[in-house]
């Protein structure tokens, strides 16, 4: 009984193992040939670590300022520096990465404010002797020769920038001028001034006015207090 049980269970297995291959039959393979096909590393993989140059002049972007080998957990990055007597900065005369102790963590890239270091998609870094996977800054610089990266943008960059933008079109540096001077209000002709001697004439003028009314209101006045007392008095005459 237990060879029987043991057959069709084999039997069964089979059928199920045929069917789950299958279902895969007709789609795309998921496996590369490798080495001839090699899958491309997503931008954000932590691979080699290499050490980035400037595109143009072909120079190292690192200064020598030590925070990667401060922030590295676990001591892997090793450098020395000099400064130079012209210039006043310092340089990196050693850097060494020992990738046999690197936990590729990425922390060096984060504290580094120059793009200089760098972790890449590059993962075929294995070999026979041990000692190999300690690279030095040559070999570190070439590694890095072939990858891109954007370059942070320096405020102080973006100040110059600034500065050398040209003024707007159809606007010089003139014609600003020319609009807040005619964006002035006009000066109102009652504020104009006059010669002092016009002012001390006007008000001669207004003074022999004020004494011609002053003058001409005393008779009325007059008359008005007779005809006031010409009526007390006949209303005494009558009481009477």
């Amino acid at each position: 009984m237990g060879m029987v049980k043991d057959f069709f269970s084999g039997i069964y297995n089979l059928v199920v193992g045929l069917f789950v291959t299958g279902k895969h039959l007709g789609r795309h393979a998921i496996t590369l040939q490798y080495p001839k096909e090699r899958w491309e590393m997503p931008e954000r993989s932590r691979g080699v670590v290499v050490l980035l140059s400037d595109p143009e002049t072909g120079e190292l972007n690192c200064t020598a300022c030590l925070l990667c080998m401060k922030a590295c957990p676990t001591g892997a990055i090793i450098i020395d520096r000099e400064k130079n007597p012209e210039t006043k900065r310092w340089f990196p005369t050693k850097f060494v990465i020992d990738n046999t102790i690197c936990a590729f963590c990425g922390l060096c890239e984060e504290s580094c404010n120059f793009d200089a270091i760098k972790l890449t998609g590059k993962y075929e870094f294995s070999v026979f002797d041990q000692s190999e996977l300690i690279y030095d800054m040559d070999r570190l610089a070439e590694l890095g020769r072939d990858v891109k990266y954007t370059p942070r943008k320096k405020p102080a960059a973006k100040k110059a920038a600034e500065q050398k933008k040209p003024p707007a079109e159809g606007k010089k540096p003139d014609e600003k001028k020319e609009d807040t001077a005619e964006k002035k209000p006009e000066e109102k002709p009652d504020k104009i001034e006059t010669n002092p001697a016009e002012k001390k004439e006007e008000k001669a003028e207004a003074s022999d006015k004020k004494t011609e009314d002053q003058e001409s209101r005393k008779p009325e006045e007059a008359k008005q207090g007779d005809l006031g007392l010409d009526k007390e008095e006949d209303k005494k005459e009558s009481g009477n």
